[in-house]
């Protein structure tokens, strides 16, 4: 009798938890709620039998009861108060119901004035419309509380829940800590609210008290309630990354953030499961901006329709440029890349996302002029976006040939070629290490530079109308391929150490996104010749970002994790920059864009440079090739390689030629 008992009792609580905890039809809610305001009726005619009283059949309390029920199922419709979500906060059901009343209450009231006005009789009595109103919405607000008691009381069966305090005080945060709080299975505890305002300090809301933001005192604060996580909206990444998630990490307190708020449809026929839409903070959400905005619409006029050629596709920069201009509504997008599997992977991409586009992949290398002669003859590009270049510092400068094949020889074919072909507009890809720069990928990029601009100047000069050639320059891009990030990523998950080159190193960083957006932007804007760099933000030390990194992975720096220094690396310099000592800008109509006056060289004096540089190149001569690289750029000195000793040479041939004038100089 006694395991019958037991039995029973677990079956009656299985059943009880399946009634409570599934979602009932939204046409069961609703005709609750009707069968409610019926019964309302009722009982005001019951206890008011004198309200009817009239001959006619329009005027039986059926009839009125008919129209009354009429008017406030329209308005639960309207008002979708049916449409019920347990797990949601009381305030939604008590603003719904409260409008759904008043507004029915105030067309019933209106009927009644115009009945009055019209044939001398009130069709209902105000006293009548307010009773049932009261029942209603009375009847209504007790069925939902009791169910959320019993859910809340169901729930509260579940594992024990990570604790969790969430930052601020306003609606839609007590919105969201509610709603974690009535969650079937969830994963989250609020046991607090952290205000940043002095609003509402000492409150208990729903059961959760409300603090007062305490710098001083974080740590003091999540003891007490036994918790190390602050939980927050995406809605607020601004103010953490402007120093105030430094706050909470340097007490060693988890960051965790939920998605856009946009994203759940509360009201629609999903049921909304929030614990899964919350997310571990990447260090990349801190660094990252608030996204841009171009609200230019010459961009969209310029690529819709349009063929577009990208070079370099499958890479971090490529790749994006190759999305945001699909989303543009171009005629045709080429996309060519050496890379195959990476190639591979974003033709599975544009297949599903954009199944209508015309998109050509392309496989070559773009040091092969008549291999990329042939995209340029089949396809005819109108705008060419030239992202394929070698990046990897270290690497190029034991390998300084590749990289001046590739980044210089390689966009000299693609330049030339755009201005057989007739492509209007050229946009490179360049970087902040071109600038002063003490590496060969550096100085690569900036010979680039130098030719494209020269080649457009040479060809104005001439008034001979030709491809417009532009220049983009910005810093690191967050998460691209084989960055810093990534490493330090893969090196806290292993157990350390971190490593980093020196301890005051600095870089600026800018995410993929933003920098194509830029990129398009300055396309757009350019005529030809201009250099354009990008307001990349404040600088990032990277023994701070290595340290911010180790602290969002719940683990102490040089305690949990060590980090060590390695020295810098052949061609590394502490900071980058985004122009020149020498340099200037000139703003643009765009605040983060601004044109940079450089230094400009005659095409005729490029070009013999350069085609020493391919013969140094083609005879295996890198000491001689680095060093036309060094005249070229004579800003260009080494640091930490082993072609510094280059650089004492030239200064060697430098104080010769200012005690001999007759020495021939270089330009």
């Amino acid at each position: 009798m006694k395991a019958q008992s037991i039995l029973s009792s677990i079956s009656t609580s299985a059943l009880m938890r399946l009634i409570i905890l599934t979602p009932s039809p939204r046409w069961v809610v609703l005709l609750t709620d009707l069968i409610i305001v019926t019964v309302s009726c009722i009982l005001t005619y019951h206890f008011n039998p004198s309200i009817g009283a009239n001959d006619s059949f329009i005027y039986s309390p059926i009839v009125k009861s008919a129209i009354i029920v009429g008017i406030y199922l329209a308005f639960s419709i309207t008002l979708r108060t049916y449409k019920y979500i347990a797990r949601l906060s009381v305030i939604e059901d008590v603003y719904r119901l409260a409008l759904l009343v008043s507004l029915s209450s105030a067309l019933l009231t209106v009927i009644a004035l115009i009945f009055e006005y019209a044939i001398g009789y009130r069709y209902f009595s105000i006293w009548n419309i307010f009773t049932i109103g009261m029942f209603t919405f009375a009847t209504m607000m007790s069925i939902r509380l009791i169910l959320k008691y019993l859910y809340n009381r169901i729930c509260g069966t579940n594992a024990p829940r990570k604790p969790v305090i969430i930052l601020g005080s306003a609606l839609n945060s007590f919105t969201f800590a509610s709603a974690l709080k009535n969650e079937v299975n969830g994963q989250f505890e609020p046991v607090a609210m952290l205000s940043l305002s002095d609003k509402e300090i000492g409150s208990i809301v729903n059961g959760i008290p409300i603090l007062k933001y305490n710098p001083d005192h974080l740590k003091e604060i999540f003891q007490s309630y036994n918790c190390n996580t602050l939980l927050f909206l995406a809605t607020q990444i601004e103010m953490m990354r402007n120093g105030l998630a430094d706050e909470f990490l340097n007490n060693h307190i988890k960051l965790l953030m939920l998605n856009q708020v946009e994203e759940f449809d509360i009201n629609g026929s999903t049921y909304p499961n929030l614990s899964l839409h919350v997310k571990n903070i990447k260090i990349e959400d801190l660094l990252g901006r608030k996204q841009i905005d171009n609200d230019n619409p010459y961009i969209e006029q310029q690529i819709t329709d349009q063929t577009i050629l990208i070079t370099g596709a499958a890479g971090s920069i490529g790749s994006e440029i190759v999305r945001q201009v699909a989303q543009l509504n171009a005629k045709e997008i080429i996309l060519v890349d050496q890379a195959e599997t990476p190639m591979h992977e974003i033709q599975i991409e544009l297949e599903e996302n954009y199944p209508t586009m015309k998109t050509h992949l392309f496989i070559g290398d773009i040091t092969n002029r008549s291999r990329m002669e042939e995209v340029f003859k089949k396809y005819h590009p109108r705008f060419v976006y030239h992202a394929a270049a070698y990046k990897h510092v270290p690497m190029m400068e034991h390998n300084p040939s590749e990289a001046i094949l590739t980044n210089v020889f390689g966009t000299k074919n693609i330049a030339d070629l755009s201005i057989a072909y007739d492509v209007e507009k050229f946009v490179m890809i360049s970087t902040d290490k071109a600038v002063n720069p003490t590496n060969i990928m550096g100085a690569s990029k900036r010979i680039a530079e130098i030719y494209v601009q020269s080649l457009f100047l040479h060809n104005k000069r001439r008034d001979k109308k030709s491809t417009q050639f532009i220049t983009t320059r910005f810093g690191n891009v967050l998460g691209s391929n084989g960055s810093v990030i990534p490493r330090f990523r893969k090196q806290i998950e292993e157990g350390g150490p971190v490593t980093v080159t020196h301890r005051e190193i600095i870089r600026y960083f800018m995410t993929i996104p933003e920098a194509c957006s830029l990129v398009l932007e300055a396309g757009c804007m350019g005529n030809g010749g201009e250099i354009y760099i990008f307001d990349m933000g404040k600088p990032v030390k990277i023994y701070d970002l290595a340290c911010r990194m180790i602290t969002l992975a719940g683990l102490k720096p040089n305690e949990d994790i060590k980090i060590i220094e390695t020295g810098l690396r052949p061609g590394e310099k502490l900071y980058e920059e985004l122009l020149n000592n020498k340099e200037q800008t000139i703003a643009t109509h765009h605040k983060k864009i601004k044109i940079a006056k450089v230094r400009t060289y005659e095409y005729d004096n490029v070009i013999n440079h350069l085609n020493s540089l391919l013969g140094y190149a083609n005879k295996g001569k890198i000491r001689d090739m680095v060093t036309e690289m060094k005249h070229i750029v004579p800003e260009f000195k080494s640091q930490n390689s082993q072609w510094s000793e280059i650089d004492k040479e030239i200064n060697s041939d430098e104080h010769v030629k200012e005690t001999n004038p007759a020495v021939n100089q270089y330009f």
